[in-house]
């Protein structure tokens, strides 16, 4: 009964993998149901398993440095910048060379396009605006600081600026039409790039306090609940000492969200905006000590009333901590908002959380830094700039990429659980359901106990002090899961339901997914390879697990 079971699900997944071809007309678009969503390319889910250049690689003549470190990491898409200063160096002439010669290549390598939107803010400041744009204050004017001196920032609440920006960010969504919109290279495009401002909380110009005055719009008090202090008034009475941050968020959001709208009204890719985190360990931190304005994690239900256009909220993820790491991902993974992890660091540390981005289901997980030009943005990153700083994320690609359209359907319609060895290594529990559970833990040998190691007092496998395991977990059908793991152990056991009964794994199949996403067969594990538990030691390997139980 296993074999003819492994069967029907190998044909089932083979199904699965060849579906997209069956839609090709239909563009990139994010789906949503029941709180679960879906990046749909070609009609079919898909995991985007991403590479983001440095920021200055955006280049003709540097792309031969990026293709090779995204190979290297076996990365289905890469992440790259276009900037407004780069497309439009004098008011109203446009030059798209370089998009036109990303695009090509691209489909060259046979890997997706997410294009980041380098205008009014770029790490919160104009810097990727055009020379007339960022010398011409006047016209383009920044936000005054509450001692009345100017920011570095331009401000949100000029309809110079941002109608200057919308105008070019059309003309490429112009062109990205023309050039992709049959072959949909293109998936997303990241409206502006972390927004917000530093060392102030909001715009304190004439203009703001004016704006501040006014009424806050209805639809946000209602959304905001309990944090408002009242059902009515202008922004100080409604928001209290909140009110500062809650203005800005709300001034940067509506302006997005205007360029956002006129995007789509040409071409609607999905669109997402990414954050410079607000510390989630750390409630008490200022507006402006993080990027005030910018969508963090207190400021999401602002941005969802304000921005409709804006798809995706995702964070950028620079804290190696686990538990910091981890908690963000809890704070964006809403029903409301879809986890794409915008950003995140590139030394080896970050590819664990992998695991945890697909257990929340993630559509897309996209490291930064990732070309070989010989930049390195250490300490925020890795020392290295060669293959080395790739091969920790390129270990984890390389098992997930040949099913990632597999594992994107799996996530969208199914059950998924996914853990990453947190900082302590302590062991973790999986919750799968009535019938059964699992724990996971890490510094484990191939085969039975740390306690056994007669060579070493501590027990644990060379180079396990640093942590790097993870496991992930879906269902497949009934007492069935497909696992894949790399540096950790996963024993499975009874649920409540099956309590009062004998626990056995009845088949444990390792094999992979081939270029097209067949389930590719190679062997059984048993005997010593089950007996104590599922341990993935050394490459990441994936498996399907039969679960049973039988009378005692």
């Amino acid at each position: 009964m296993g074999l003819w079971k492994n069967a029907l699900l190998a044909t089932a997944l083979i199904a699965l993998s060849s579906a997209p071809a069956l839609a090709a007309d239909q563009m990139p678009q994010l789906v949503s149901k029941d709180g679960r969503f879906a990046l749909m390319v070609d009609g079919a889910p898909y995991l985007m398993l991403a590479g983001q250049a440095n920021n200055s690689s955006n280049y003709p003549a540097v792309l031969p440095k990026v293709w090779p470190a995204i190979e290297d990491m076996k990365a289905n898409t890469l992440v790259m910048p276009v900037a407004w200063e780069q497309i439009e160096p004098k008011e109203g002439q446009f030059d798209f060379s370089f998009v036109d010669t990303l695009v090509d290549q691209a489909r060259q390598h046979h890997v997706h396009l997410v294009i980041l939107w380098f205008g009014t803010w770029k790490n919160t400041g104009p810097s990727y605006t055009p020379s007339w744009v960022k010398t011409d204050n006047k016209r383009f004017p920044r936000l005054t600081n509450k001692d009345g001196s100017t920011s570095y920032a331009l401000s949100p609440l000029y309809d110079s600026t941002r109608e200057a920006d919308k105008r070019a960010y059309v003309e490429l969504v112009k062109h990205i039409k023309a050039i992709d919109g049959e072959q949909h290279t293109i998936l997303m495009l990241q409206v502006e790039n972390e927004t917000g401002v530093y060392r102030t909380a909001r715009d304190y110009s004439k203009k703001a306090d004016a704006l501040m005055d006014k009424p806050v719009p209805p639809a946000l008090i209602k959304a905001m609940g309990k944090r408002a202090l009242k059902a009515s008034g202008n922004w100080h009475e409604v928001f209290g000492d909140d009110a500062d941050e809650y203005f800005q968020a709300w001034s940067v959001a509506t302006y997005c969200d205007d360029i956002a709208a006129a995007g789509k009204a040409i071409y609607p890719l999905p669109t997402y905006m990414n954050d410079a985190l607000k510390d989630p360990l750390n409630p008490a931190q200022t507006p402006g000590s993080y990027a005030s304005g910018g969508p963090s994690y207190n400021v999401l239900d602002i941005y969802k009333v304000a921005a409709p256009h804006i798809d995706i909220l995702a964070p950028d993820l620079y804290s190696p901590g686990s538990d910091s790491y981890e908690a963000t991902l809890n704070l964006y993974a809403r029903p409301d908002n879809a986890l794409l992890v915008a950003e995140s660091g590139n030394t080896a540390l970050y590819a664990r959380y992998l695991f945890t981005a697909l257990g929340h289901r993630a559509i897309g997980f996209d490291p930064f830094g990732f070309d070989y030009t010989g930049y390195s943005n250490y300490p925020l990153g890795a020392k290295a700039t060669d293959k080395s700083m790739v091969e920790p994320f390129a270990n984890l690609y390389g098992v997930f990429a040949p099913m990632a359209r597999i594992w994107a359907k799996l996530s969208f319609s199914g059950q998924v659980w996914g853990v990453s060895e947190p900082d302590d290594h302590a062991a973790q529990s999986l919750d799968l359901g009535p019938e059964w559970s699992a724990k996971v833990t890490y510094r484990q040998w191939q085969f039975g106990l740390p306690e056994w190691d007669p060579e070493h007092k501590s027990g644990y496998p060379e180079g396990s002090d640093v942590p790097s395991g993870g496991v992930a977990v879906a269902k497949l059908a009934d007492n069935q899961y497909l696992v894949i793991g790399h540096n950790a152990r996963i024993t499975f056991d009874n649920g409540p339901k099956n309590a009062d009964k004998g626990f056995l794994m009845s088949r444990v199949e390792e094999g992979h997914f081939d270029d097209q996403g067949n389930w590719v067969f190679e062997r059984v594990w048993n005997g010593d390879e089950t007996d104590y538990g599922l341990n993935f030691v050394g490459k990441p390997v994936i498996l399907k697990v039969t679960l049973a139980t039988y009378e005692k």
